[in-house]
């Protein structure tokens, strides 16, 4: 079985393969990239007690969370002492349903979340957590900002490169698919680049907040979508780019010899 191009070219079952898989591939790590956005689990916070530490303190805690003057140390001790998770739109804790000073500890929780707004993802980073007066850690100001812009880059540059495909299949050429390689091989870097900010900054808070011992934290499942759609995005560059060009290549040859 053989596909034509327009220039009446014949594509062979590799290319046609290739193209398959490219895309295959392209789509499954555009699904795992927007469910890794979308979702509250790029890091956990295990506690032993969460329901106690929730009661000593009524609805203190959950009050101090949600305040829209929640620094970055307050709600970061909440979610070490609450079974927090963090993703990179929201916040999430676990309480007990009814949390009142006088009642005993529940054993019936609930998560309870908060999203970060625009100007909290833009906003600075202390060099001591939640002291305004100890100047700017730019390093984690910046890789906080990077870890919100990169995937929406990656996810614009898989589409944009969608796009171009789409054209090319209209046009019936093969050659664009390089520039679909490109995009798809970019977007392979802005998500590397996401996941080695979000581990940087993850390091570099629990230097300045080190987790308490009865507190265990962990990269979720959320995070661990983006480090598997990254590599799926340098497969599909790969095969789109490999596609094109050697089918240009032999495209090249066979015209040649029929130049001869």
């Amino acid at each position: 079985l053989f596909l034509y191009s327009s220039q009446g070219t014949m594509m062979d079952n590799r290319f046609a393969t290739a193209l398959v898989i490219a895309c295959v591939l392209s789509l499954i790590s555009t699904i795992y990239m927007a469910a890794s956005i979308g979702t509250d689990f790029w890091y956990e916070y295990h506690t032993l007690s969460p329901a106690e530490n929730v009661t000593e303190n009524g609805k203190s805690i959950w009050e101090e969370f949600v305040s829209e003057e929640a620094d970055e140390k307050t709600y970061t001790d909440a979610l070490f002492r609450c079974n927090g998770t963090v993703g990179l739109w929201r916040r999430c804790i676990t309480v007990p349903k009814n949390s009142h000073w006088y009642s005993p500890p529940e054993n019936d929780m609930t998560t309870n979340c908060i999203s970060f707004s625009l100007s909290d993802q833009f906003m600075e980073k202390y060099i001591e957590p939640g002291n305004h007066n100890s100047g700017t850690d730019l390093n984690r100001t910046y890789l906080w900002r990077l870890q919100f812009l990169l995937p929406f880059v990656s996810l614009g540059l898989m589409c944009f490169g969608a796009l171009i495909g789409l054209c090319a299949c209209a046009c019936r050429s093969l050659y664009p698919a390089i520039a679909t390689g490109v995009l798809h091989f970019l977007a392979g870097l802005c998500t590397l680049g996401l996941v080695g900010c979000y581990v940087a900054g993850i390091e570099l808070l629990h230097k300045k907040l080190p987790l308490p011992d009865d507190v265990r934290g962990e990269f979720g499942w959320s995070f661990c979508l983006a480090c598997v759609s990254a590599p799926l995005q340098f497969m599909a560059a790969a095969l789109f780019i490999w596609a094109a060009r050697t089918n240009r290549r032999e495209f090249t040859l066979l015209k040649a010899y029929r130049v001869a």
